[in-house]
């Protein structure tokens, strides 16, 4: 059997025959990809390789349950030797690593996880793709929550979920909302969704990229084929200056790019129409005093709700939501539909999430925040109060210029900690707010908690990736709420102490008093005793 690249009809761009397949990595793309590929072993597939990486034990166990249904599997892997006809990269490997080079050289074709699921999904399914340096997941899990509330068969998938293989493979969706990632991107080729929403693009992932500029292409490759998709819609945030860019672009052009596109914004704010900045046909903004989101698309102009209606907090998440609506509403939402998404979704854990109050001071935990530009949203988010912000984890080695400048604008005192402390204080050095340095994330909590006053804010928002203490954001986030958790438990049950050590003292001083006390006050001071107690319970709940 040999490759075969007629399309099967039914289908996006799928083969007769993936021929001999390459599988990059046993992540959870990877062990998805294995798993499909060797479904289809001896009928559309010919062989299967998997250069699984690192030994691990779960890795291990995969690759035995692989080989016994037919495929080749290697470890430790630095270069890939033979022939294959399609390779499946993983995201976690850089395309400039020797062993991704050498797996293009030994490919016809090398691609992402996310275009072969689209390649084998259904003719008829519509996908929205979601990419941005911040908010994605959100976005993503928005837009799938109202296409829900529409009625129609939606999942969020890629980074989010299942993987869009996965939900592919279930036969169950008929719109895909998938949030890609700029490694997913450098590897697409064909990938031409109905919709592609670009969020912002600021300076991240540089050692996966090498440049801000080969990661500024990966992130634009999610438009490189919308021509392709009759209908195609870019919904392009034109509040960010990068993305801004692509929208100038787009309305000076000479000749038509063959899709449609509608700018969020304008370099003023989401208020900004830019119908009336660039000419743009369409635009999305916040419109009066009342500050609706509004989208005017293909000459129709919808008012769906007031930004204090929703129930995610912070101006970041206005743009989202105005970004998730105009997705909806390209793939036939109906106006009272998103109104009802928009208005009923509430935040995912990690992102600005409440988790806690220790002696009247609230902790947020926004541990998602791994870049600069992500903590700077999280910290206008709650201007004008003043949080003591955790910053730190493991270092990113990005410019701190803005995030010191925006720090002494927003907060009361900044914790620096972790692998990055030692350079994120250096860069406070001369900041004109207190600054404390901290070894681990408890340590940082603990110092935070001790300068705190009642009602003020501690927020986790560390501008860095999580691997020095921890596995992934999500880890450092649980643990983060644990932490809080455990410091609250361990202040009521002060507190109760407390109570109880002064209330035998408090009822004999009642007693002694009771006889100079007229009776129309006596109980005012038992109240005055009922309420200790009352607030004791209360703090122990």
């Amino acid at each position: 059997m040999a490759a075969d690249a007629t399309i099967i009809p039914t289908t996006k761009q799928a083969p007769a025959c993936w021929g001999r397949v390459l599988i990059l990595g046993l992540g959870k793309s990877g062990r998805i990809a294995a798993h499909y590929c060797l479904s289809l072993l001896g009928k559309r597939v010919d062989s299967v390789r998997i250069a699984a990486g690192a030994r691990t034990k779960e890795a291990l166990a995969f690759a035995h349950d692989c080989e016994q249904r037919g495929a080749h599997v290697t470890f430790d892997d630095s270069r890939v030797e033979g022939s294959f006809d399609v390779c499946i990269a993983s995201p976690g490997i850089s395309e400039f690593s020797e062993l991704y080079v050498s797996a293009r050289a030994a490919s016809r074709e090398i691609m992402s996880e996310v275009e072969f699921a689209w390649r084998e999904s259904d003719r008829d399914s519509r996908w929205i793709a979601i990419t941005g340096t911040n908010g994605k997941t959100t976005t993503t899990a928005l837009t799938a929550h109202i296409l829900q509330q529409a009625g129609m068969r939606a999942r969020a998938v890629g980074n989010i979920g299942d993987t869009c293989l996965a939900a592919v493979m279930a036969h169950d969706t008929d719109v895909y909302v998938a949030e890609v990632s700029s490694y997913q991107l450098a590897s697409t080729i064909h990938f031409a969704p109905n919709v592609a929403v670009i969020l912002n693009i600021t300076p991240d992932h540089l050692t996966w990229h090498q440049t801000h500029e080969n990661y500024v292409a990966a992130k634009f490759r999610i438009l490189a084929n919308l021509n392709q998709t009759p209908g195609a819609l870019a919904v392009l945030n034109a509040v960010d200056e990068t993305v801004r860019a692509r929208v100038r672009t787009l309305a000076h052009a000479t000749e038509q790019c063959g899709f449609a596109y509608i700018p969020v914004g304008t370099a003023a704010g989401l208020a900004g129409d830019m119908r009336t900045i660039c000419g743009s046909e369409n635009a999305a903004f916040i419109e009066g005093s009342d500050r609706w989101l509004t989208v005017a698309l293909a000459k129709e102009q919808h008012r769906l709700c007031r930004a204090d209606d929703l129930l995610i907090p912070g101006e970041h998440n206005v743009s989202n939501a105005l970004a998730a609506a105009t997705a909806c509403i390209a793939v036939g939402a109906s106006d009272d539909a998103i109104t009802r998404g928009l208005t009923t979704f509430t935040a995912l854990s990690h992102r600005l999430e409440a988790c806690g109050t220790i002696r009247g001071v609230t902790c947020y935990d926004d541990s998602k925040a791994t870049n600069v530009d992500a903590t700077l949203k999280a910290l206008a988010a709650f201007s004008p109060r003043r949080p003591i912000v955790l910053l730190g984890g493991s270092d990113k080695f990005t410019d701190l210029t803005v995030l010191v400048q925006e720090a002494c604008r927003h907060c009361k005192t900044v914790v620096c900690f972790g692998a990055a402390g030692e350079r994120f204080a250096r860069a406070f050095a001369d900041a004109p707010l207190p600054v404390v340095r901290a070894a681990h994330l408890a340590d940082a909590l603990d110092a935070a908690l001790d300068i705190a006053h009642a009602d003020d804010i501690v927020l986790l928002s560390p501008a860095c990736a999580s691997f020095d203490e921890f596995t992934s954001y999500e880890h450092r986030g649980d643990v983060f709420k644990a932490l809080v958790a455990e410091r609250a438990q361990a202040s009521a049950k002060d507190h109760v102490a407390q109570v109880s050590a002064d209330a035998p003292a408090v009822h004999e001083s009642v007693e002694n008093q009771s006889a100079h006390i007229s009776a129309k006050n006596q109980p005012t001071q038992a109240s005055a005793v009922n309420r200790v107690a009352q607030e004791s319970a209360e703090d122990t709940l």
